[in-house]
């Protein structure tokens, strides 16, 4: 399966998304709705368990039963993610989603909940539903089948106001880049001319499997990603930016955990 994500400004405008999705025939278990916020109160009545529970949708049903349409048979997941806060999530992938993402307090409900851990979210593109969420928007993701089935959802996402992913992703390497920038030019060094693989080793340090590691536990992975490089790009210096950006990713996502502690 092929994952294929919009993100929308609002939990209401993915709902009327998903809505009009489903009436052209998808069916409602192809697609997961991640939407930021939860009280408190309704987190804490909410099972600390990450796998699936017969019987669990009437106990959380008030929190999301029936929210974007979607009935109470997909996985809904209740989730404090680290860095981002309290979130909700309905479907296939939701619980992968939470699962990658480290979440701290989670319940899984609804009859076709068994194979809802899948290996079909994109995690190298975890940090950027993050950012979507942690700034108050909305992410759909619909399973595809192929790369034809892809490209039709990608074009009624948009239609429905969709921002893709990619979009998304320049959008909060802008938000960073100066503060980057800065950092890297005190060395002496340009960082335009570093940017691409600063960048590279930045994301991969927010991968799912990099983070909240030991540094040594992830330094073998990093030299393995940064031969990878060289081999791809011969002759230009490489493996300074990436690890320099590798080990700001890393603070990074440090800074999110802790300001979330701290709220």
């Amino acid at each position: 399966m092929k994952a294929v994500t919009g993100v929308f400004r609002s939990s209401a405008d993915a709902e009327r998304a998903v809505r009009q999705m489903c009436s052209t025939g998808l069916p409602e278990d192809r697609i997961t709705i991640l939407t930021p916020g939860s009280s408190e109160g309704k987190l804490q009545s909410v099972p600390n368990v990450t796998t699936e529970q017969p019987g669990m949708g009437k106990a959380i049903g008030a929190l999301l039963g029936g929210a974007a349409g979607l009935s109470a048979g997909p996985l809904v997941v209740a989730a404090l993610i680290p860095g981002v806060g309290p979130i909700t999530a309905i479907g296939l992938l939701a619980g992968a989603f939470a699962g990658a993402a480290g979440a701290g307090i989670g319940a899984a409900a609804g009859g076709r909940a068994e194979n809802a851990m899948t290996d079909g979210l994109p995690e190298d593109e975890l940090f950027v539903y993050e950012d979507a969420l942690r700034k108050g928007r909305s992410v759909v993701i619909v399973s595809a089948e192929d790369e034809a089935e892809a490209s039709r959802f990608r074009e009624l996402l948009k239609a429905e106001g969709a921002e893709e992913i990619d979009a998304a992703r320049e959008q909060w390497w802008i938000g960073l880049r100066g503060a980057e920038q800065e950092h890297y030019s005190p060395d002496g060094k340009k960082f335009g001319d570093d940017e691409k693989f600063y960048r590279m080793g930045f994301e991969s340090a927010l991968h799912a499997r990099s983070r909240c590691k030991e540094y040594d536990q992830v330094m073998g992975e990093m030299t393995a990603q940064i031969e990878d490089l060289e081999q791809q790009y011969p002759g230009v210096k490489v493996a300074e930016p990436f690890r320099r950006g590798y080990e700001r990713g890393r603070d990074y996502y440090q800074q999110l955990c802790d300001e979330r502690r701290a709220a």
